[in-house]
């Protein structure tokens, strides 16, 4: 392996646990610090949580929605642009045509949008006694896989309750995504039943990294989330896990590591296609 392919094959990811609070503006100025101090530290691509510029809750998405391009994904793009760093920005209520979207925008180092992401997977659950959460009151599904490229691998991107679908993480993995991220927001009942679970199941069922952004824990907020933002590798590790409080956490992502792992447990060969295959029949 050549000095440029060793350090191509590794790179540092920085992901935020943010707190949310009710003011947006003050949301989107402690996102751009965290950036900024994330990128100090090395890092090449930062993850910000779920709904970052925006309480949680259907009674929210509405108020805080924007549309995109907007003022939070303009303050992304110079961030991304001021740090040099691939910047998955979380997701916000998104206004489009008359529907809200929770939406992931991606922006590239030189501040492009590199995609936006539709949360594919409405959250509608019914856990009686404990919780009852319906985002199709008042979002929208999106329809499209997303995927991007950097100059060290592919990623994939999915939000949240997009993790639950082992589907969507075998597609991004067919089409070499060797990273997923999901933005996520889990509460304090599927947080630690599922948290950690189901992102070592994608990472061991898929010979990926997996990277999780929730925001930090507020107990006074009417949604409260779980917290525990993770790293996991591809051999089902967790290498990186915050806690339930704002703070920054980071994972050298090592894709020769995630070679050796594939050449050790070949599934990908040894997957039986001559029965069974999953695909995505929507493209893009």
């Amino acid at each position: 392996m050549s000095t440029l392919a060793k350090v191509m094959s590794k790179f540092r990811l920085a992901v935020v646990q943010l707190h949310v609070s009710k003011v947006k503006a003050d949301n989107l100025s402690r996102a751009q610090k965290l950036v900024k101090e994330a990128a100090s530290q090395g890092a090449k691509v930062v993850v910000l949580p779920e709904c970052f510029n925006s309480p949680y809750g259907t009674n929210f998405f509405p108020e805080y929605a924007e549309r995109i391009p907007g003022e939070s994904t303009q303050q992304l793009s110079e961030a991304a642009k001021e740090n040099a760093v691939y910047l998955v920005g979380g997701s916000i209520p998104e206004e489009d045509g008359g529907k809200l979207y929770n939406t992931c925008p991606v922006f590239g180092p030189d501040g492009t949008l590199l995609l936006k992401h539709r949360k594919i997977h409405l959250f509608d659950i019914d856990v009686p006694g404990k919780i009852r959460f319906q985002e199709s009151e008042t979002l929208s599904p999106g329809s499209n896989f997303s995927v991007f490229e950097t100059p060290f691998c592919k990623v994939g991107v999915g939000i949240c309750y997009d993790m639950r679908f082992a589907e969507l993480a075998q597609i991004y993995t067919k089409r070499g995504c060797q990273l997923l991220i999901y933005p996520g927001a889990f509460n304090m009942t599927t947080g630690p039943a599922h948290w950690e679970l189901l992102q070592r199941g994608r990472a061991v069922d898929n010979q990926v990294y997996v990277a999780t952004a929730s925001p930090a824990r507020d107990v006074s907020s009417s949604y409260v989330a779980w917290g525990h933002s993770s790293v996991v590798n591809p051999w089902g590790e967790v290498i990186s896990q915050a806690g339930s409080e704002e703070t920054v956490v980071y994972a050298d992502i090592d894709l020769q590591y995630l070679s050796d792992v594939r050449k050790q447990i070949p599934i990908s060969s040894q997957r039986r296609s001559d029965l069974y295959s999953v695909s995505g029949i929507q493209e893009g």
